[in-house]
C-alpha cells in the first residue's frame, strides 16, 4: 500500500519548465484582485457561462451528452432530468454549486468523497452513488483495430477504503505543514485519486470536481470564470496521455508525476490567460462587439470557428458573431474554410 508521501516527491518535480508555468500562475494570481474589481454584473455573466460549459464539458468527455438547449435548461433547473445522462448531468451541477458556495469550510477527506459522490448520483436511480467500488476495475483502451486492453489496473476494491484514507489523511498534512507549493500538490493528489479509481462509476468527473475545490482552497478563483473542465475536453488526447505516462509502475511507488503536473499547470495557465483576456475585453466599453470579435480573429494563429468564439466572448450573441463574419468574409479580412460543423475562419494574409 502506498503511503503518498509528497514530501519526498515534489522536489524532483521542480524542472525549469514547472517552475516556468508555476512562476505564471503565482503571477496571475497576483493580478486576480484587480480582475475581480470588474463590474460584478459582467463577472456573474462569466460565472453562468462557466457552469453551463463546465457541467457539459466534464459530462461529454465521460460519454454522457444532451443537446445544448436542455443542458442550459438543466443547469438552471428549469426542467428536471429525462433519462440517465441528464440525470448525471444534473448531480453534475449540484456538486459543482456546493462547491461553489461552500468551498471554505469543506476539504477532502474519505467522507467528503463520498458525500460528493452521493451528491453526483442524486437525481440518479438505485444505490449508485456514496459507495466505494464493490468489484475490481479495470482502465482500458481500444487499439485502432478495436481490441481493447487494459491500460492500468486501480487498486482492489478491498483496499480501496483504506487507500483513500492514507491518501487524504497524508495529503491533508502536507497541504497544512505549507513546505509544497500547491499548484504541486493539487495534481499530484488527483493522479493518485485516478489510479485508486475508488468508485465503479463517476471517477474522472470527481477528479476534475475535486481540482476545483482544491483549487479554491489554495486561493485560485479562475474557475469560477473560466471552465477548466472545457480545457481538459478540448485536450483530452493530451490529458489521457499525460494520465497514462505518469501512472505506470505507480503501484511500485515508482511513477513520475511530472508529465501529468505539467499538463495540469498549462490548463490551469491556459484558463488565466483567457480569464485576464475577456476582463480586458469587458473593461473597453468603448469598443464594440464587431471591432472585438475583429481583434479576437486578429490574434489568433490559425483556424477559429464560430463556436470558439462564442466561448471566448460569451457575452456576444449568436447572432452579433453570424454577421460580423459574414461581414468580414465579404469584406475579405477572413477567408471561410470548410462546411457545416467543419467550417472554420482564418485571416486572410
Amino acid at each position: 500500500m502506498r503511503t503518498f508521501d509528497y514530501t519526498k516527491t515534489a522536489p524532483s518535480l521542480l524542472t525549469p519548465e514547472i517552475i516556468g508555468l508555476i512562476t505564471a500562475i503565482h503571477e496571475h494570481k497576483g493580478r486576480q484582485d484587480l480582475f475581480l474589481e470588474t463590474d460584478s454584473n459582467e463577472l456573474n455573466t462569466l460565472t453562468k457561462v462557466a457552469i453551463i460549459q463546465s457541467t457539459g464539458a466534464s459530462n461529454r468527455i465521460e460519454g454522457i451528452f444532451t443537446s445544448d438547449k436542455r443542458l442550459k435548461e438543466l443547469v438552471s433547473r428549469k426542467i428536471e432530468p429525462h433519462n440517465r445522462s441528464e440525470q448525471e448531468i444534473a448531480g453534475y451541477r449540484a456538486v459543482l454549486a456546493t462547491i461553489h458556495e461552500n468551498y471554505e469550510y469543506i476539504f477532502p477527506s474519505a467522507n467528503l468523497l463520498l458525500q460528493l459522490h452521493r451528491d453526483l448520483y442524486s437525481y440518479s436511480t438505485g444505490a449508485v452513488g456514496g459507495n466505494y467500488k464493490n468489484a475490481d476495475n479495470v482502465i482500458t483502451e481500444t487499439d485502432e483495430k478495436g481490441h481493447r486492453k487494459a491500460r492500468f489496473i486501480p487498486v482492489p476494491a478491498f483496499q480501496t477504503a483504506e487507500a483513500v484514507d492514507i491518501l487524504c489523511n497524508n495529503f491533508s498534512r502536507t497541504w497544512n505543514n505549507g513546505k509544497i507549493d500547491k499548484l504541486l500538490l493539487i495534481p499530484m493528489f488527483i493522479l493518485d485519486f485516478l489510479c485508486i479509481h475508488p468508485f465503479n462509476d463517476g471517477n474522472g468527473r470527481m477528479s476534475r470536481l475535486l481540482t476545483l475545490l482544491l483549487l479554491y482552497k489554495a486561493g485560485y478563483q479562475v474557475g469560477k470564470y473560466i471552465s477548466i473542465e472545457m480545457l481538459i475536453e478540448k485536450t483530452k488526447e493530451t490529458y489521457h496521455e499525460a494520465l497514462q505516462v505518469s501512472s505506470v509502475r505507480w503501484h511500485d511507488t515508482d511513477n513520475t508525476y511530472e508529465p501529468f503536473v505539467r499538463y495540469y499547470l498549462g490548463i490551469i495557465n491556459k484558463a488565466y490567460a483567457e480569464f485576464e483576456d475577456r476582463i480586458r475585453h469587458v473593461r473597453t466599453k468603448k469598443t464594440s462587439n464587431p471591432e472585438r470579435i475583429k481583434d479576437l480573429i486578429s490574434r489568433r494563429v490559425g483556424q477559429i470557428t464560430k463556436k470558439e468564439i462564442m466561448e471566448l466572448c460569451p457575452d456576444i450573441s449568436k447572432v452579433t458573431i453570424e454577421r460580423t463574419l459574414t461581414r468580414l468574409v465579404k469584406e475579405g479580412y477572413i477567408i471561410k474554410t470548410g462546411a457545416g460543423p467543419a467550417t472554420a475562419y482564418v485571416r486572410k494574409n
